[in-house]
């Protein structure tokens, strides 16, 4: 099954490769209309993924990534609107020039070709690496997790009519609906077909994907994300970035887990987060010195424990552990982070500039919320991963990201001397 996938896949992205801006933006569009027209089956579909997630014990923090409902559908679908709009970067000449040989030069971005990606229960996905790749010329091969396989099929069925309407290749784009985890793996081994490999899940999917894929793989998507308050920061400024941080919605990688608060405010500092954190509904996880302080505030508080550094929560739960100073803060973010969203709040010009320099995170913040790691918001439209990696991409995937380069010589029967 997965042989035949690869080669509609890749015989798609040759198709896929030679479209105008115009052509692709035309099936987006259409892709956009359908996914309204056709609300009805893909909500459907998804109620029927969480009744059996419900019953399975999905979380409640996983079931609000499966859940769909009318306005985030729309919202997906706008999504894809907004892909139409951005610049397509395939096509565009990067650099080059007139060699002393005679010979032109120019880089050039095209497609890689076919793109595989792994993800678990966020049907959004399905959606946003389709938009993209359709719009840098790329396929796509698509294992969403078992919990929402209904709601990718109902999707995914949406995007090929629209690819078939539009005279193109169903191929193009195609779901492995079977839960078969057998298939995972034999999909890390399709490098025959698949160009690039993303994985969107746990850690484990992630060293999973790292030790067996054959393909090159781009990891990220684990967000142990801190947020530093140092002795300068502003107290009601200071909580009302952590709120947003930390409840905006809980659910995803670019949430804060741990609040790590400078010695000398912490005695001010953390009676008010308390008080925050209860109208909230902010379960806080804190270390020895900052549990004497929040004992007795109104929020629910409980010791942390050591593992609990490295875990995501993906819920209503914070760590709060009081550190000496800067160079406290940055150790502890070295040791127990995922070089993905890391944040300062300051009113110190020479502590963030310390920060920025210092944290190797994809994304570092001054005075701002961990929440704006994300493709929309930093202007890239509908993202395909955040990568927490160093090649080939890093933080939000775009479309660039989609993209790699080949190099173009243009001679007047130029001969190597």
């Amino acid at each position: 099954m997965l042989e035949q996938m690869g080669a509609a896949a890749k015989a798609a992205s040759y198709t896929l490769a030679l479209l105008s801006s115009r052509e692709k933006n035309r099936v987006l569009e259409k892709i956009a209309d359908y996914l309204e027209a056709q609300a009805h089956e893909i909500l459907l579909a998804n109620e029927q993924d969480l009744l059996e997630a419900r019953r399975n014990g999905l979380s409640e923090a996983m079931l609000d990534r499966l859940a769909l409902n009318p306005a985030r559908l729309s919202a997906i679908a706008n999504d894809v609107r907004q892909v139409c709009k951005l610049a397509d970067p395939v096509g565009q000449v990067i650099d080059g020039g007139l060699l002393d040989s005679g010979l032109r030069i120019e880089r050039r971005r095209v497609p890689l070709g076919v793109i595989g990606v792994i993800y678990e229960a966020r049907p959004n996905v399905t959606v946003d690496v389709a938009s993209l790749c359709l719009k840098t010329g790329n396929a796509a091969i698509l294992r969403g997790g078992k919990e929402t396989w209904r709601t990718n099929a109902a999707t995914v069925k949406v995007i090929q009519q629209a690819l078939e309407e539009c005279g193109l290749p169903a191929g193009a784009v195609q779901a492995i609906e079977s839960p078969d985890r057998a298939l995972v793996n034999e999909m890390l081994r399709m490098d025959k077909y698949i160009d690039m490999l993303i994985p969107r899940g746990g850690a484990g999917l992630h060293k999973l994907c790292r030790e067996q894929s054959t393909i090159p793989v781009i990891t990220g998507g684990i967000g142990v994300c801190h947020i530093f308050v140092d002795d300068s920061a502003e107290i009601a400024p200071a909580l009302n970035i952590i709120v947003n941080a930390k409840t905006q919605r809980p659910s995803t990688c670019n949430t804060v887990e741990t609040l790590l608060v400078h010695q000398d405010i912490a005695q001010q500092f953390l009676p008010a987060l308390s008080q925050q954190m209860a109208q909230s509904g902010v379960t806080l996880h804190a270390d020895e010195q900052a549990l004497a302080l929040l004992k007795s505030g109104p929020a629910k508080v409980e010791a942390v424990k050591a593992e609990q550094y490295d875990d995501e929560f993906l819920s209503l739960d914070l760590n709060v552990k009081i550190v000496a100073d800067l160079d406290d803060a940055i150790a502890h973010i070295r040791q127990h982070g995922t070089q993905h969203s890391d944040a300062i709040l300051t009113r110190t010009l020479r502590n963030a500039d310390r920060f920025i320099n210092e944290v190797d995170s994809s994304a570092v913040y001054v005075n701002a919320s961990t929440r704006f790691t994300d493709g929309g918001q930093f202007g890239l439209g509908a993202e395909v991963a955040v990568s927490t990696q160093k090649l080939h991409a890093r933080g939000p995937m775009g479309l660039e990201a989609l993209t790699t380069y080949k190099w173009i010589g243009y001679g007047d029967d130029t001969i190597r001397a």
